[in-house]
């Protein structure tokens, strides 16, 4: 598949909706590739690559909003991969992407100019924990991260655990300021066939040009384009942080004929209830768009007074296969009880 210039705006959208609330505004990324001199990019599926091909995953990790004040450079990933090579003693020609919802869906596109892009997706939606990418969710061996540590420092880690590798690299992002990039390597284009989720970069561009092209129908109708189940619409009355766990929010939503919808949100939003049933949770992906302008939100756009209304996007297959890659991401991985689906 070759990818045009024309095709970041939908491209963009599509990760927006898939980043379920969370996973950063594209903006950033879309400006960054938009002014890159190496389009059309050429993206490769999976079963057109020799299997032995080593392949690696890109990311940003952290606070995202903190990119808006700390800019990336040029080759953001450059001293990571080297790291990463050196490590693994060969170079690395193909990148996938290691989430794929919000901002870290276009990432793997910025290395075009000197690796393969692979049509592979760790996630198929946005996810806080790095434990909960594919490659560690199915336990590929001799999987290694480097990210940075601050002042052009470089930490790496090979862990058995994956709960090691986010600890880890969490606590070298925390010491780089909050935000910094990561990449993950070895593995090899033959482990995503069965560890990874194909074909995530064609489906985001056609779930971003489906609601391009029905933006400013009639809600059911953009439901219906996206293939998504609208849930709920109405203005937002509340938003209550949980005693338990600051990061979690309940935002009330007066809906229509005297409904009453609640969304529960952490770093994504995990949970959609109607007048105290449970109507969808993730590993569905929950999306919030402002019911007037259509803009896609963020969990942290969720605001008193807005009109909102919520879709419900399939879920890719690959986290329903198999019982202990739904277990990762369902509401009571992060700590949700009572909210997973049945």
């Amino acid at each position: 598949m070759k990818l045009q210039r024309d095709d970041l705006t939908a491209l963009a959208r599509g990760y927006a909706l898939l980043g379920s609330g969370g996973g950063g505004s594209t903006t950033m990324l879309e400006l960054m590739l938009a002014g890159d001199g190496e389009w059309p990019i050429e993206v490769s599926p999976i079963s057109d690559l020799d299997p032995a091909t080593p392949c690696l995953g890109v990311a940003f990790v952290g606070s995202t909003m903190l990119l808006g004040e700390r800019l990336p450079g040029v080759h953001p990933f450059a001293r990571l991969l080297s790291a990463v090579e050196r490590w693994i003693g060969h170079p690395v020609s193909a990148v996938c992407s290691l989430e794929g919802g919000g901002m870290n869906g276009l990432a793997p596109l910025s290395l075009a100019g000197s690796h393969v892009v692979v049509d592979a997706d760790c996630t198929g939606r946005a996810v806080p924990g790095l434990d909960q990418m594919s490659l560690f969710v199915d336990r590929v061996p001799g999987l290694v991260f480097a990210c940075d540590t601050g002042a052009d420092g470089v930490a790496l880690v090979e862990a058995r655990r994956a709960i090691d590798a986010e600890r880890v690299v969490r606590s070298a992002i925390i010491q780089a300021g909050g935000v910094g990039c990561a990449v993950l390597g070895g593995f090899t284009v033959g482990d995503l066939r069965e560890h990874a989720i194909g074909g995530h970069l064609a489906h985001a561009l056609e779930l971003g040009r489906a609601y391009l092209g029905a933006m400013i129908a009639p809600l059911p109708l953009l439901a219906d384009a996206l293939g998504a189940q609208l849930l709920a619409e109405g203005r937002i009355v509340s938003i209550s942080s949980s005693t338990q766990d600051p990061h979690v929010n309940a935002v009330e939503i007066s809906g229509l004929a005297g409904a009453v919808h609640r969304i529960v949100t952490r770093s994504e939003t995990l949970a959609v209830l109607t007048d105290g049933r449970l109507v969808a949770s993730a590993p569905t992906i929950i999306v919030v768009i402002d019911a007037v302008s259509r803009e896609i939100l963020e969990v942290t756009e969720l605001r008193l007074a807005r009109n909102v209304a919520v879709l419900a996007v399939p879920a890719p297959q690959w986290w329903n296969d198999r019982p202990e890659r739904r277990a990762k991401v369902l509401p009571s991985a992060y700590g949700l009880d009572d909210l997973d689906a049945a």
